[in-house]
């Protein structure tokens, strides 16, 4: 069967023989949808903080 995965950055669905998998040294496995949040990852940005990632908390819910 196969699975649709989740981007471990921006949350995009990753289509079946797409995408790029990092296994950390504590034997976490984080896939990612393109180099874009790979590097993104590695660089250590927030993907709350990052206005394409749907994870974004920007002025969305915003409170007056």
């Amino acid at each position: 069967m196969v699975r649709i995965k989740r981007c471990s950055f921006c949350g995009a669905e990753i289509p079946p023989g797409t995408g790029l998998m990092f296994v950390k040294n504590d034997g976490t496995i984080l896939w990612f949808c393109s180099s874009k949040c790979f590097k993104s990852f590695k660089m250590g940005r927030d993907p709350k903080k990052t206005p394409w990632s749907a994870y974004y908390l920007g002025k969305k819910g915003a409170k007056k």
